[in-house]
């Protein structure tokens, strides 16, 4: 059976130099075999999103200081058109009354955004209102309205679909006779004779929502990239300050980081290490961030990008590096890290072993204790993967790891029966279940035919099956309430080596950094 080591070890123990020898040798072949999978299954960059999501988990971040890490990015040389482009395509979509108002300011311009393109022509001009409806909007409103207050000068540019045009006293009292304005037509010709109403109060005001935005994004991104770089746009430069003031940090984690090459997310790591000050009396390494804050704030050594990147790969994407395992082709190759791990688990589990890996992590410096404690715990996420395949599997595993167990609370509704909510491997045999059962399945035929066939309980049936002194819960056999996170979440057999690998890492971590403390 697989040993956790959730019990603190001794550290008195003198331990065996050869074993702990063995056993680090054996954690740098896994390390070694880990990091080729990653580089030979192309599973680099997908190593790099990773990080960038464990990134994404800081908690700590104050609004100053993220909006200081990625002003930096914006503002470094050359510019950052791509991370700028991301950043404006975040606002267009948040908030696109702020780049509306800029546009509106600047209308002059969209003369030639129109100029030439006339389904760009049509999306914003066509929106006359038919009769009885609200009114016009967006460009349409805009154009009608700057006819009638300039009619003198520019009403004979409107071109009309009828056998003749509309005057403007008529179509005042029909506004609905706007929908027999040739658009494209009438555009065209205030491009070419009507320069005013591009700056006109009635153009600005349409834009000021920013719907215009979303016709064109793409021009509209540079548009505003341009302002950022090429003008130093004060008004779009305060927008994005605001923006990166406001917007959460895993947000702008997740949309940014992941199109930094490399030396750029180093530098941005290099810029993160400088802010972050964890506190290292309240660990907690429930968080799969909080290693990396240790790391990036602690190490006076310089960690490598491909340190990171394993190490974010084995504590804190355990499941996601074991299915890159899984996916390779090589069946020798997987052969050979299965071995690895086996030998990892089996020497871990020799006497002293545990409390001398650990004396080892409390003389080493941060990133070799993440590093060996990280890979030993993915090994057991490994192990457990591979050896638990039954509920008695993993409830043998439990009890000879001292993890108190109990059924999810979704069974309390067998209570009026006589079963406890914390339901053990063996239970007594109760004459009288069947007769309740078949009870029960005549109450919620009942309960099906008078509500339409939908079962109150919101469950399956649970089919129960005494034989052999025991309760099988066909519906959901395999989940399971545990002592490890006081009994808050129920875990699945597909979820436990994930949650159980993280919390040996973390419990040892802990352990580590209470020796530190004391030590100080």
């Amino acid at each position: 059976m697989v040993q956790l080591f959730l019990s603190e070890p001794t550290w008195s123990d003198a331990g065996n130099d050869e074993s702990v020898k063995q056993q680090i040798s054996l954690l740098d072949k896994l390390q070694n075999m880990i990091w080729s999978f990653i580089m030979s299954c192309g599973g680099r960059s997908e190593a790099r999103l990773w990080l960038c999501n464990s990134l994404a988990s800081i908690s700590s971040m104050t609004p100053r200081h993220q909006h200081e890490l990625f002003v930096k990015i914006l503002r470094s040389k050359p510019p950052k058109r791509a991370v700028a482009a991301q950043v404006l395509q975040m606002i267009f979509e948040k908030h696109p009354r702020k780049a509306g108002s800029i546009l509106a300011k600047k209308s002059r311009r969209l003369e030639n955004f129109f100029r030439g393109h006339p389904r760009r022509i049509l999306q914003w001009f066509s929106n006359f209102a038919g009769s009885g409806n609200l009114g016009h909007i967006r460009g349409a409103k805009a154009l009608s309205q700057f006819a009638f207050v300039n009619r003198d000068i520019c009403w004979e540019e409107l071109e009309w679909m009828g056998k003749h045009g509309q005057s403007p006293a008529m179509v005042a009292t029909k506004p609905h006779y706007f929908l027999d304005l040739d658009v494209q037509r009438t555009v065209e010709n205030f491009i070419e004779n009507v320069p005013e109403f591009w700056s006109s109060n009635e153009f600005a005001d349409s834009l000021e929502d920013g719907d215009i935005l979303f016709i064109d994004t793409k021009f509209f991104v540079d548009f505003f990239v341009d302002l950022m770089f090429k003008e130093d746009a004060k008004e779009v430069w305060e927008v994005i300050n605001e923006f990166l003031m406001e917007e959460p940090f895993s947000s702008l984690c997740h949309h940014l980081l992941i199109i930094l090459d490399e030396r750029e997310l180093y530098v941005f790591l290099e810029s993160l290490r400088k802010v972050l000050n964890p506190k290292v009396e309240s660990v907690n390494f429930g968080n799969p961030s909080y290693w990396l804050e240790i790391i990036l704030s602690k190490c006076s050594d310089s960690v490598s990008i491909d340190q990171l990147l394993l190490l974010n790969a084995v504590v804190s994407q355990g499941r996601q590096l074991l299915r890159l395992v899984c996916e390779e082709e090589n069946e020798e190759e997987k052969v050979k890290i299965k071995d690895i791990v086996v030998q990892v688990c089996t020497c871990s589990s020799h006497p002293y072993s545990l409390s001398s890996i650990m004396k080892e992590c409390f003389k080493a410096k941060t990133i070799e204790s993440v590093k060996w404690l990280g890979l030993q715990s993915w090994a057991l996420h490994y192990r457990l993967s591979e050896e638990c395949q039954t509920p008695e599997s993993w409830e043998s595993l439990f009890i000879d790891n001292g993890i108190s167990f109990r059924r999810p609370d979704n069974y309390e509704l067998l209570h009026h029966d006589g079963f406890s909510d914390e339901w053990e491997s063996d239970l007594d045999e109760r004459a009288s279940v069947r007769v309740r059962r078949k009870k029960k399945e005549k109450r919620r035929k009942k309960r099906r035919k008078n509500h339409d066939d939908i079962d109150i309980y919101n469950n399956e049936p649970l089919d129960l099956d005494m034989s052999n002194n025991r309760l099988s819960l066909q519906s959901r056999a395999g989940n399971w309430l545990l002592s490890t996170d006081g009994y808050s979440i129920s875990w699945s057999s597909v979820d436990l080596p994930e949650h159980l690998s993280k919390h040996c890492f973390s419990t040892w971590m802990k352990w580590i950094f209470a020796r530190w403390r004391t030590e100080a």
